[in-house]
């Protein structure tokens, strides 16, 4: 279904495409961080948890950066097998409902819940609990709350777009 953009949602939308271009590059980073921990690993028995963690936050980071983009571009996973049977105005119904009344929501809590966790790891300057482990815990901590505010955007670009839509299609 192909929705029309709004004043609101154009902003936000090439925003969130920038932002999902950046972080694909996050993907070509990890590999080569695994590569080379894979390589030292086992061919010189020296593993270093630094790579270990590394290869998390990294992963965490592109995930939580992506889902504002996947939300715009509509490149989610869909797990409703009757979607694809519907009209355009019912799958429009559809997703209008479902954003407003499980998104939004679900995204709103993360971001209340979110505020406090990462407030906190900055006030007490947390680090790795792992010897040799990165600092600034705090960092990879706000990626979470970064990332739900990100989602959060898209889903009010894209349901500016969805009403614009049945607006136009109001027949």
């Amino acid at each position: 279904m192909d929705l029309p953009d709004t004043r609101f949602s154009k902003p936000i939308d090439t925003f969130l495409n920038w932002i999902g271009a950046g972080v694909s590059w996050l993907w070509v980073v990890l590999m080569f961080i695994i590569v080379v921990n894979v390589f030292a690993r086992y061919l010189f028995a020296e593993g270093r948890i630094e790579f270990e963690e590394i290869q998390w936050h990294l992963y965490s980071t592109g995930f939580m950066l992506a889902l504002g983009y996947a939300m715009v571009t509509d490149s989610h996973i869909r797990v409703d097998v009757l979607h694809e049977r519907f009209s355009p105005r019912v799958k429009a119904w559809i997703d209008l409902y479902g954003l407003i009344l499980f998104v939004l929501p679900f995204t709103t809590m993360m971001i209340v819940y979110a505020i406090p966790f990462v407030a906190y790891s900055f006030e007490t300057s947390e680090v790795s609990a792992s010897p040799g482990g990165l600092p600034f815990r705090w960092a990879i901590k706000s990626v979470l709350l970064i990332g739900f505010v990100l989602l959060g955007l898209a889903t009010l670009s894209r349901i500016s777009r969805l009403i614009e839509f049945l607006k136009a299609n109001a027949s």
